[in-house]
């Protein structure tokens, strides 16, 4: 019966279209019955939901596609601007007629959850990097039709550069890299793929040599300075973790080789497998890191939503504060009030939708520079603290 109905669908992957999800397909089942439900009894009461978010700090991404989703509907809607760290809740509020908006819930949560919780950890990478390089090479460890999304996210967390071509070109953002181990294997040296690598691409093109396929990552680091001479601009370490050892000796190694040749200038990007341990472990002796699963692996944010008014009337179910809140932050200490009460800060809910209609702009720069502004704030209460954390 399943290759069956399987076939009868024409869809080449398993993939949901858009306009699946516009129309609210992409939803839990009892959502849809609760519409029947509700339009049977004839009742479509004004509510206000609002979204929460585990406690600990979390960055807020995938704002836009929320937006994108909630737009035409009769309802209004307030959050924080992306790129804001938050703690608690809440941290969205919709108001409007639930049989209106019920059915989008699952997406809803889809879109900021997963968004969020990539952005966080590209947070965390960020504030462990501190000033140096880190690029997000971690896409194909997710499907492909999130590659976008993934980009986008990390870039807010505060990346400096993505490696998926078709997600850049949807965000408006040039994709770079290096060079893969398979390219040095083909070729059959590293010379043969360094040289062709400086021929065959464009200037513009950074000149950073992967240097460890086949033997010491020095002595093929020293070799690649041969190779291109001052056009080397940089090399990159993604030796595999069972020849790896110890990986700050291998990095002093590089560098020893590199100064006794007078290139003080050129950049050692670390990868493979790291995470923010390994970058607070290396970023004094390292000038960049390539990341993938610690930013692309990362687990959704635990948001919940749920109703929390009813024609006005304060209701809510068991274990969550009734009535309407927005939330104060006084420099990074937060306050939940009663919707219209005042508290000394600013306001931290503002409008994204107003009656239907979308009343902000996104900029993945600015959502990246808030982001930026609050690690050392954050990192002086102790917020990236990691212990033994990888």
């Amino acid at each position: 019966m399943l290759a069956e109905s399987r076939s009868m669908d024409d869809r080449k992957y398993d993939l949901l279209t858009e306009s699946e999800i516009d129309d609210g397909q992409a939803t839990a089942a009892y959502f849809l019955r609760t519409e029947t439900i509700l339009d049977h009894v004839d009742e479509n009461p004004t509510v206000t939901a609002e979204l929460s978010a585990p406690e600990g700090w979390h960055l807020l991404a995938g704002l836009n596609d929320a937006a994108q989703l909630l737009e035409g509907l009769p309802v209004d809607v307030y959050a924080p601007p992306e790129g804001t760290p938050i703690s608690g809740g809440p941290i969205l509020r919709i108001e409007g007629p639930y049989r209106m908006f019920a059915r989008y819930e699952s997406s809803l949560l889809g879109f900021l959850a997963h968004a969020s919780g990539i952005a966080s950890a590209a947070w965390r990478v960020r504030a462990a990097a501190h000033d140096r390089t880190v690029l997000s090479f971690g896409t194909r460890r997710q499907h492909p039709a999130l590659g976008a999304m993934i980009e986008r996210s990390a870039l807010i967390g505060g990346v400096d550069g993505i490696g998926n071509v078709a997600g850049g070109e949807v965000i408006g953002v040039e994709a770079g890299g290096t060079m893969p181990h398979a390219l040095v294997v083909a070729l059959g040296s590293p010379e043969a793929a360094w040289t062709a690598y400086d021929e065959a691409l464009e200037e513009s093109v950074p000149r950073v040599l992967l240097c460890d396929t086949f033997g010491d990552e020095a002595d093929e680091g020293a070799r690649a300075i041969d190779c291109l001479e001052d056009r080397l601009e940089g090399v990159r370490l993604d030796t595999t973790s069972s020849r790896r050892g110890d990986m700050r000796a291998i990095i002093e190694d590089v560098r020893w080789e590199l100064q006794q040749r007078e290139t003080d200038d050129i950049d050692i990007l670390v990868s493979g497998g790291i995470g923010v341990g390994d970058i607070n472990r290396l970023r004094d002796v390292a000038d960049g890191f390539g990341v993938g699963g610690a930013i692309a692996d990362a687990d959704p944010i635990d948001f919940s939503l749920n109703l929390v008014a009813v024609e006005g009337e304060p209701r809510a179910k068991r274990g969550v504060r009734s009535g309407a809140k927005t939330v104060y932050r006084d420099g990074y200490d937060d306050k939940v009030v009663v919707a219209g009460e005042t508290a000394p800060g600013e306001k931290l809910l503002k409008p994204l939708i107003r009656d239907g209609e979308k009343v902000r702009t996104f900029d993945i720069a600015v959502a990246a520079d808030r982001a930026r502004e609050a690690i050392p704030t954050l990192r002086n209460r102790g917020v990236f603290d990691t212990g033994g954390d990888k």
